[in-house]
């Protein structure tokens, strides 16, 4: 499972819209957000740089 820290992940809606930026490339992705610690765990097929691109292009970089 991939790990990624989005530090402006602070609410519910931010955590929505990662989850459903990155099922638009990963349909089949399993994905647990988690606001309070600004987590985002990632079960997919893709690699985690094309996480991160995704992830980046929506507004929520990844701080690792």
């Amino acid at each position: 499972m991939l790990r990624f820290h989005i530090p402006n992940m602070s609410c519910g809606g931010c955590a929505q819209s990662v989850t459903r930026a990155l099922l638009k490339v990963d349909p089949q992705a399993q994905i647990e957000t988690d606001p309070l610690t600004r987590e985002v765990r990632v079960r997919s097929t893709l690699d985690a740089s094309a996480l991160r691109n995704v992830l980046s292009e929506a507004g929520y970089p990844d701080q690792r």
